[in-house]
């Protein structure tokens, strides 16, 4: 059998073949996007921890919000991030004009929109605002909304707050607008407790969660059908609770079990431990090490306490007496976990671990 292309995608940011788990939450953007304003989605924030699928989200909403006649602007919360947002609409809506995409675009002319970019590049034409409101008026002439999307909420970041602090000006002002972001809960938390972003607050805030262990068998399973080849049941169900819902790890088991199985036309149960394995290495290279480097020794102490539990949930007043703290000091660190993503609270006075293979690291690292 000739090798075909890996149709698993544990990339940043790249849609999948399959996307799993967030149906009930697209159609409800998508529903949003096709009203005509007032729908708190119109304002969305997706918060979660890392692997969980928010920027592949972002990627999703902005290929579907395209196809229905909005121009995006995708950026990153970085440095730059107002500039790199009028620039990236400009680009978006000339590229839309220059291909004819779409019902709504076949009455404007290049040239229009052409010459409106380099009025909106000049400094002299007015600040940020004024210039976001000249491209929104260009847009609104021709029935175009604009939906911008961004990652990596930083709330350290001063033109993150002044984005926020002009949006809802546009909102007030019935402008066609919209606006996706995603980021680590913590950065999400932040920023929503500063007061110059208070208007955030109203903001629809999803947040993401494990994907059911239905939807993840479901996407592996189409996904290796779709691309040419068969996986075993015993081998499915490998998968799948290797993936454990979070959805880079459905990706990265399925590459791996793919790339296992070589020319093989049928994925079997052993292939699908080997690349289960391979990947769960992967991950917990890639994002379990990452998260812990980040965290304080407060934190890592709060984990370890966690661990004689070995795996079902631990009751905060024995995680403090492991510390040797009082509840009140250990409740300090459950919130700051909880805001990483890293635990969850399964019931009232408890925690989990939420971040897939995290426990298990901390207990070869502390052997």
């Amino acid at each position: 059998m000739r090798e075909t292309a890996n149709p698993f995608t544990p990339t940043f940011g790249k849609i999948p073949a399959v996307l799993a788990g967030r149906d009930a939450l697209i159609q409800e953007l998508e529903t949003a996007l096709m009203s005509g304003g007032g729908d708190p989605n119109l304002c969305s924030v997706f918060m979660g921890p890392r692997g969980i699928g928010k920027t592949v989200l972002l990627a999703y909403m902005a290929q579907r919000a395209e196809s229905m006649g909005w121009v995006v602007a995708n950026v990153t919360a970085r440095p730059g991030m107002l500039e790199d947002i009028i620039e990236r609409a400009t680009e978006a809506a000339d590229r839309c004009v220059a291909h004819h995409s779409g019902p709504r675009l076949t009455s404007i002319t290049v040239p229009a929109l052409f010459g409106a970019t380099w009025e909106y590049r000049k400094p002299a034409s007015g600040n940020w605002r004024t210039r976001m409101n000249n491209l929104l008026d260009t847009l609104q002439q021709h029935d175009m909304g604009l939906l911008v999307t961004i990652d990596e909420i930083d709330p350290r970041l001063e033109e993150l707050i002044d984005f926020t602090a002009v949006y809802q000006h546009f909102v007030r002002e019935n402008r066609r607008v919209s606006v996706f972001m995603a980021g680590l809960p913590a950065n999400i938390s932040a920023l929503l407790s500063d007061r110059s972003a208070s208007f955030l607050r109203r903001a629809a805030q999803h947040q993401l969660g494990r994907i059911s262990e239905h939807d993840v068998r479901h996407a592996i399973e189409e996904t290796i059908i779709e691309a040419g080849k068969t996986v075993e049941s015993d081998a499915l169900d490998v998968l799948t609770s290797a993936s454990d819902g979070f959805a880079y790890m459905v990706q990265l088991v399925g590459f791996r079990a793919w790339a296992a199985a070589s020319q093989s036309r049928t994925i079997s149960s052993e292939r699908a431990r080997v690349g289960a394995e391979q990947a769960r290495k992967d991950f917990i290279f890639g994002v379990v090490k990452r998260t812990c480097q980040e965290l304080s020794d407060g934190d890592l102490a709060f984990l370890e306490a966690m661990l004689p539990d070995h795996g079902a949930p631990s009751k905060v007043s024995d995680v403090a007496s492991r510390m040797g703290k009082t509840p009140n000091y250990a409740r300090v660190y459950r919130q700051r976990l909880l805001d990483a993503g890293v635990i969850s609270v399964p019931r009232r006075g408890s925690v989990s671990f939420e971040l897939p293979l995290l426990r298990e690291y901390l207990e070869n690292e502390t052997m």
